[in-house]
């Protein structure tokens, strides 16, 4: 039976046009799925559903997403993200894994797995060489922050060093300055939510968190900023949030503004603390680049 598959032009490129076909005629693309995005079921025979091809080193895997949560794209990941996630669905004994051209299986997202607020740090090194040491690490924390009597899905960051400017040799903090250079906003107090700061966005796929993009200065497919080791485990109600909004706020400060928080109540209070103290900016940040 036919589907209602969006299949953008470049996961059309990726996978050829005679695999398009097969998927929209519905011969290699599941009736029932799990939404990589929102956790959900979905229907491809009664609802409009994307395709999202995610491509690594050496493996795509192609994955279905409610139409209004993810439109159809190609994003990029490491290969150990892929293989993981790929491990993942073979340990739930998840849906069948088809072949696509290029994509070494097609899957069903593994469900979701329920975490107080995690943390996890990622070397800069892996972030752009311009914007940061490679001796710094980030942390990052996921949480929800209650602004105008309404919950938004957030993530802290705050590197472990002072980030100095590329091409100095001081001992300054340039780390806020940075990030303002590129669009984020200094906040004073958390009392609206803050712009949305358009070509960075938040890879949330397979229900966890896998890393933060960036325009490619060079044009091309966004980068990452920051990578998660692994992909990071967040609360189902962290994910419900970012689905509803469609959009993740990322607050940074520097090292030592906010500090490791086990609870949203103290995390908001540490934010608070650091916004009041001028260390503190902030960025809606959409979903997978949309």
């Amino acid at each position: 039976m036919p589907r209602m598959l969006d299949v953008s032009d470049e996961v059309r490129a990726e996978i050829g046009d005679e695999e398009a076909a097969r998927l929209l005629a519905g011969e290699s693309a599941p009736g029932s799925y799990d939404c990589t995005s929102c956790r959900t079921p979905g229907d491809s025979e009664q609802e409009r559903t994307s395709t999202v091809l995610f491509i690594g080193d050496e493996t795509a895997v192609l994955a279905f997403a409610h139409a209004t949560c993810l439109p159809s794209q190609v994003v990029q990941v490491t290969e150990e993200q892929l293989q993981g996630a790929v491990r993942s669905i073979g340990a739930v004994g998840g849906e069948a894994q088809q072949q696509v051209p290029q994509a070494q299986h097609t899957q069903q997202a593994p469900p979701p797995h329920h975490l107080q607020q995690p943390q996890q740090q990622a070397p800069l090194a892996q972030q752009p060489p311009h914007l940061v040491p490679e001796q710094a690490v980030l942390g990052v924390t996921s949480g929800l922050v209650l602004i105008q009597n309404e919950l938004h899905p957030a993530l802290v960051v705050e590197p472990t060093a002072p980030i100095a400017r590329p091409g100095t040799l001081g001992s300054g903090d340039d780390f806020l300055p940075l990030l303002i250079e590129q669009g984020f906003m200094p906040l004073t107090e958390l009392s609206a939510v803050p712009p949305v700061l358009h070509g960075w966005s938040v890879l949330l796929a397979a229900g966890h968190l896998h890393a933060v993009l960036q325009p490619n200065p060079n044009g091309g497919r966004p980068v990452a900023w920051w990578q998660a080791h692994q992909p990071l485990q967040v609360t189902d109600g962290w994910r419900a949030a970012a689905n509803k909004h469609q959009q993740v706020l990322m607050f940074a400060a520097p090292v030592g503004s906010v500090g490791r928080q086990p609870r949203e109540d103290l995390m908001r209070d540490a934010l608070d603390k650091a916004a009041a103290n001028g260390k503190l900016v902030a960025a809606a940040l959409p979903l997978a680049g949309i």
